[in-house]
């Protein structure tokens, strides 16, 4: 059970704050609503990833999953796929024009939203969340000591 001090419920909470108001200038700005998949896969490429299946491993769900989302994004405009130069049996995923205005915009109210969050919770404090989440984490904790036997 998530205790009342775990790391993960605020985490996700803040995660939404930034989603939930990115989505929102968006729409205001007339943009199609983006689900939080979209925006999941739009903020991969935007990185650097380009590749489905290494989308797909980033996010921990089904290759399927990531195609059915990039094809919804290909069909409103703003993803396109093109070959993989490096594998001519794959396809790899780029923005559109469109999709670069997209990005225009959410690189604006991402600015408006930590001077916000600023305001708000004070610049020290989101200077210190920056500090921390850039830090190197190292690599995900994957196997842990054998579990109580008495579970």
């Amino acid at each position: 059970m998530i205790g009342a001090d775990t790391l993960i419920v605020p985490l996700l909470q803040a995660f939404f704050w930034f989603d939930d108001g990115l989505q929102s200038y968006l729409q205001s700005k007339g943009w199609h609503q983006v689900t939080r998949p979209q925006s999941m896969v739009m903020a991969h490429v935007v990185m650097g990833v380009h590749n489905p299946s290494e989308i797909a491993r980033s996010l921990g769900i089904s290759r399927q999953a990531v195609h059915t989302t990039i094809n919804q994004m290909v069909e409103l405009g703003m993803l396109e796929l093109r070959d993989d130069n490096n594998d001519r049996r794959a396809k790899v995923v780029a923005l559109t024009g469109r999709g670069q205005e997209m990005r225009e915009d959410a690189d604006r109210v991402m600015s408006d939203l930590k001077a916000e969050l600023c305001n708000r919770i004070g610049k020290r404090n989101v200077d210190n969340l920056i500090k921390a989440f850039s830090a190197d984490w190292g690599a995900p904790i994957t196997t842990w000591p054998q579990a109580d036997a008495e579970r």
